[in-house]
């Protein structure tokens, strides 16, 4: 199969998968045309969470700012899995994750060889999705033998900030809101082991094990499916009780 994500919406998807299927015959699955614009470091932190779940496939990733400039196109090798996107930073966390589950271990890079695109702006379908329907119709281990792949060097390593950690506190940084509000951290969820209540950026929080724990409209601090701290609302939006966004420093303080 081949997977695609991108920040596109409507219609452009269309068009790759077009681009792909007039080259070959994969089973195309949508991972989500919606991430956030642009938001290279939100879309690679959804993808180390989704894309592991996959079996071995070609996945095609366009969340690409720099699109018509010198940055180079990507074909990534990580352990059965292989990736498909622009050089900014967007596959490299995915890649390592991929790799560390796959018994095939290890990620190469290739460069591809883009010739006289039909655009500037839609690298989508003019590179990175013929590139896919290439990259499809050959074995993972012959990927140095296509015509179109080069092996890359230095390629761009997007990592995830690390939070600050101490016995009577941790600080850490929004990674993502998610569509429901939850403000997902980059605090490791065994900070809040033992704890019932912390403190959120000065304000007392319940720690409940799920959202349901807490009755309707009350602000809580818990784990969420990615083992991250997350801070959210019993149906209701974390990002707005706590005052949180992309980027925000979010301090915790224990009992």
């Amino acid at each position: 199969m081949i997977t695609l994500t991108s920040d596109f919406g409507t219609p452009y998807p269309a068009a790759m998968k077009g681009a792909i299927l007039r080259r070959c015959s994969a089973r195309l699955v949508d991972v989500g045309h919606d991430f956030p614009r642009q938001d290279v470091t939100a879309t690679a932190f959804w993808l180390t969470q989704v894309l592991p779940e996959f079996p071995p496939a070609v996945h095609l990733v366009v969340v690409d700012p720099g699109v018509g400039t010198d940055r180079a196109a990507l074909v990534v090798r990580a352990g059965d899995h292989v990736l498909v996107g622009p050089d900014n930073g967007v596959l490299s966390p995915a890649a390592r994750a991929l790799a560390g589950r796959s018994e095939s271990t290890g990620v190469e890079a290739y460069e591809i060889a883009v010739e006289d695109p039909r655009s500037a702006t839609f690298h989508g379908r003019d590179v990175f999705a013929p590139a896919a329907a290439t990259v499809h119709d050959a074995e993972p281990d012959r990927l140095p033998e296509l015509d179109s792949l080069t092996p890359a060097e230095d390629i761009v390593e997007l990592e995830f900030p690390d939070p600050e950690i101490d016995t009577d506190r941790a600080v850490g940084t929004v990674l993502v809101v998610d569509g429901f509000g939850n403000v997902i951290t980059n605090l490791p969820g065994d900070v809040l082991a033992g704890q019932e209540t912390v403190t959120v950026d000065g304000d007392r929080r319940p720690v409940v094990p799920s959202y349901a724990h807490a009755d309707a409209g009350t602000p809580v601090v818990t784990v969420g499916s990615h083992g991250n701290v997350e801070c959210a609302v019993n149906r209701g939006r974390g990002d707005e009780a706590f005052g949180l966004t992309v980027g925000d420093p979010v301090r915790i303080e224990f009992e």
